[in-house]
């Protein structure tokens, strides 16, 4: 059996300091290194993993670490626009407005006489106006209507033919029955100026160049007398829209079939001869239905 000799106390003393020691500058190590920014971070609450809370308390650590800073900055804002300014958020502005309540109309049709000096003939219309509620929109119109003349004024002038132009410009107002249907109704009427133009004509022959056939004779109709005359006139009568939906169901383009009885209020006319014979007489007022068909928007 084998002998333990014990240390003298001396050697024991200095094991003793030195493990004292080497304990000592571990402990200051630690406290004076250099913390991770993170770190620094308030601590996270207690997780008990025994009551099964640690994924809300895991939840929490995260959010309260991405949460903004409470003196944020607020970002500027677009100054509002001032009055009349474009504004582009509202879908085109003051001009966009305005275009939109805008009306127009073109049509082409044809005149049946009620007065017995002009025939058959032809109009064209334009117009321009404005949409002055659901219901009621005034129209500047232009119309252009071409008549035939009457065979006893041909006869009495002595000429082979002849015909009328009627211009006019007017306010024609409109009253629209059911504007958001598909198919209705309108009354339209009003009045403005007129001027009347008389024509006869005369079968001349004449040549036509061509630069494909030459020079060769035709045969023209040409003025050889004429009278005019300005005047007052009112018309009135009503047609039928169909309108048009469009994509979106909100078109505005609309199809119209009208016929308007109209009374250009002419002036009688009577051409006396040298003999004091009556040769030419128009007797007063035009009467006549322009039927027109055209588009409106």
């Amino acid at each position: 059996m084998s002998r333990f000799r014990l240390l003298p106390p001396v050697r024991c003393l200095g094991f003793f300091c030195v493990a004292i020691m080497g304990l000592t500058a571990t402990a200051f190590a630690s406290s004076t290194a250099p913390q991770h920014p993170s770190q620094t971070a308030a601590a996270a609450p207690a997780i008990n993993f025994a009551a099964g809370d640690w994924s809300s308390s895991l939840a929490t650590s995260q959010i309260a670490e991405f949460r903004a800073p409470a003196a944020s900055p607020a970002l500027p804002s677009a100054p509002a626009p001032s009055a009349g300014q474009y504004d582009s958020s509202r879908g085109g502005g003051m001009w966009h407005h305005a275009a939109s309540g805008l009306a127009f109309e073109g049509g082409f049709g044809f005149n049946v006489p009620e007065s017995d000096s002009i025939g058959a003939g032809w109009n064209l219309q334009i117009g321009v106006g404005v949409h002055a509620g659901e219901h009621f929109m005034p129209l500047i119109e232009y119309q252009f209507i071409h008549t035939g003349l009457a065979q006893y004024l041909i006869d009495a002038e002595g000429s082979d033919g002849g015909f009328t132009h009627i211009w006019s410009f007017g306010i024609d107002p409109v009253y629209d029955f059911a504007p958001k249907a598909s198919n209705d109704f309108y009354i339209k009427g009003g009045g403005g100026f007129y001027r009347k133009v008389t024509n006869f004509t005369n079968a001349q022959q004449g040549f036509i160049c061509d630069p494909y056939y030459g020079c060769y004779n035709v045969t023209q109709n040409v003025v050889i007398d004429h009278f005019s005359s300005n005047q007052g006139g009112w018309n009135i009568g009503g047609g039928y829209y169909h309108r048009f939906g469009g994509i979106y169901g909100t078109g505005k383009m609309k199809f119209f079939a009208e016929a308007r009885y109209l009374d250009v209020l002419t002036p009688a006319v009577a051409g006396v001869g040298p003999d004091n014979t009556i040769i030419t007489a128009v007797p007063a007022d035009t009467k006549l239905i322009p039927v027109t068909f055209g588009f409106s928007w």
